[in-house]
């Protein structure tokens, strides 16, 4: 197990961190509030433990804050909330935040916790788009907490996007703006993340050594401590365990009192890999579970990745093959599900990019039209030999114009190949649909469970559009397609095969249940086919089912036989649901 596994592990760690408030403590009298707030938002991260007691503090005096106290006091639990990994509950409270709010600054901080909550939360588009916004918004910001707090939050992004260089001038800003300050702190710390990222090493030691040295003086433990995870995983590509073992045992009990679950996964993982390589599996083997245990739940992150392939490495050894099929699978399943989601991060970064680019070359496409329309009545006033001049000018600039929209088209659409859905109606685009039923057959395969294969073709649906326009059609389809979808299980797969043509892949189901539902989703359609939305256009559906007990396991096989069914079923008057033959003949010999 390569130590190269460990690029970028530590990111979310930083990215939560960063989010701390920059304010100078102050030291509260009695339980005024107005101190305590400030206080408690100025050691969210130097100081944990007494952030934790001076929000119980808050929490006995809520009832005496005032509105915008009370809004403060929300914005530091929704950080709080997200610091010990409930991301979904903090969203919602940032949400609040930024609603009610009158400050202008405590708006753009929470809009900034907020980009790192939808990022943890895999909400990645939304993220971007949403850091986005609020660069747009930096020039006007004044206060210099909030600042730093955007740039940070951008620089983090950026390196979880694979935009190293981008993360590193961000880093490099952060410092310019305050250096003299906490951001001093944070800057360095993300240097060393970019650099650590990029695999540029040439300055490694010395900016990490000095990004130790500051935070640490600012009392700073947690960063202090993200760079030293940087270190030592440095260390384990270099194939200095013992170095690594060494920096990361000294500083374990400081970072189990930070009490970031996160960073101390981060450290035992770190530490069972270490200690496998060094032949230690016994040690290996506490630290892989305690990293397991130990790191956000239901996340797919590269600690907890790496620690189940290490448990399966040492249950392979000890010869305890059940133990190591788990943990393989284990393995699998979180190495998929991080792989998956650094994905989603690099094309959501990418998509959000060329929003951006779009909605600012349209911009200029108005500007330069604008600039069209004055070169036209410029060109009224003058002479024929002149116009001539600034008539090829304005061809000039409208092939210009029509060059570079050809370019973003050809971009968006690029892009737009990516999706899985269909357009119109929401579910699974064809090839999804196929991709998910060919995946979920193979696990029916495997585990000799039933399947069905029902074929949907709404009956005479070109009459529709032919008589009452594709608007209307558009109208029913989505109408069909909102009916079927009131009688699916979350296991279905439901997807749109073209036009009007449908597939569900049912798992775990008979033929006889099979024939059921598709006879429930048949009177259904039919019943609402006179809805508000296309009065008077009746419409119903033709259905036809394969099940792998005749057709096997194989999709493609499935989809010959229940098209057939489907075939039979208009031919035999439409509005039923039919099956395939040898199924027909099968089931009538079964109930003789």
């Amino acid at each position: 197990m390569g130590s190269q596994r460990w690029v970028c592990v530590a990111g979310w760690i930083l990215l939560i961190a960063v989010l701390a408030g920059t304010a100078v403590a102050a030291v509260p009298t009695a339980d005024d509030p107005a101190q305590l707030l400030k206080q408690a938002d100025s050691v969210r991260t130097s100081d944990h433990p007494e952030f934790v007691q001076l929000m119980k503090r808050l929490d006995a005096v809520s009832v005496t804050l005032s509105p915008q106290q009370s809004v403060y006091l929300r914005y530091l639990q929704a950080w709080e909330v997200g610091y010990q990994g409930d991301y979904e509950t903090a969203t919602p409270l940032l949400n609040t935040v930024i609603a009610e709010s009158t400050d202008a600054t405590l708006r753009f901080r929470a809009g900034t916790t907020l980009v790192n909550m939808l990022s943890i939360g895999s909400h990645y588009e939304e993220a971007f788009a949403q850091i986005s916004q609020l660069l747009d918004q930096l020039p006007q910001i004044t206060d210099k907490d909030a600042r730093i707090q955007a740039i940070g939050v951008t620089s983090m992004l950026y390196n979880e996007a694979g935009q190293y260089d981008l993360g590193l001038n961000y880093a490099n800003q952060m410092l310019r703006e305050n250096r003299a300050g906490n951001g001093d702190c944070k800057g360095r710390t993300l240097q060393v993340q970019s650099l650590y990222a990029s695999s540029k090493f040439a300055t490694f030691d010395k900016q990490s050594s000095d990004a130790i040295d500051v935070c640490s003086k600012a009392s700073e433990f947690l960063y202090a401590n993200v760079v030293r995870f940087y270190v030592a995983s440095l260390d384990l590509q270099q194939g200095q365990s013992s170095a690594a073992i060494k920096l990361l045992q000294k500083h374990y009990g400081e970072v189990q009192h930070i009490d970031y679950p996160e960073l101390i996964s981060d450290f035992d993982a770190l530490l069972a890999q270490a200690y496998w390589n060094e032949g230690e599996t016994v040690l290996a083997q506490q630290y892989a579970h305690a990293a397991v245990d130990g790191g956000v739940k239901h996340e797919f992150t590269k600690s907890r990745t790496s620690a189940y392939e290490l448990l399966y490495l040492i249950s392979k050894q000890q010869g305890d093959l059940d133990a190591a099929l788990t943990y393989h699978e284990k393995y699998m399943a979180a190495d998929k599900g991080y792989l998956n989601d650094v994905s989603a991060k690099a094309l959501a970064y990418q998509t959000v990019k060329q929003q951006v680019l779009a909605k600012k070359q349209q911009i200029d496409t108005l500007n330069k039209q604008n600039q069209i329309l004055t070169l036209q009545q410029t060109l009224a006033k003058k002479a024929t030999e002149t116009s001539r001049l600034y008539i090829v000018l304005l061809l000039v600039v409208l092939a210009s114009i029509a060059l570079w929209t050809y370019k973003i088209k050809r971009s968006q659409l690029r892009f737009m190949k990516l999706a899985r859905r269909d357009g119109l109606t929401g579910i699974f685009n064809r090839q999804h649909f196929v991709n998910e039923a060919e995946l979920q057959l193979q696990y029916c395969q495997r585990s000799t469970r039933h399947a069905c294969l029902v074929l949907i073709d709404l009956d005479h649906f070109k009459a529709v559009n032919d008589t009452h326009g594709h608007a209307v059609g558009d109208r029913v389809l989505k109408r069909a397609v909102d009916t079927c979808q009131m009688h699916l299980r979350s296991t279905d797969i439901f997807g749109r095969l073209g036009g009007e043509e449908f597939g569900i892949l049912l798992p775990e189901c008979t033929l006889e249940q099979a024939l059921g539902r598709a006879e429930q989703i048949r009177q259904a359609v039919a019943a609402v086919a006179s809805g508000e939305d296309a009065p008077g256009i009746p419409v119903s559906a033709s259905f036809g089912i394969a099940s792998v007990m005749h057709s096997g396991y194989e999709l493609r096989q499935l989809l010959v036989h229940a098209d057939e069914a489907l075939y039979r079923a208009k031919r035999e008057g439409r509005n039923r649901v039919s099956v395939s033959v040898s199924e027909t003949q099968e089931a009538c010999a079964q109930a003789g």
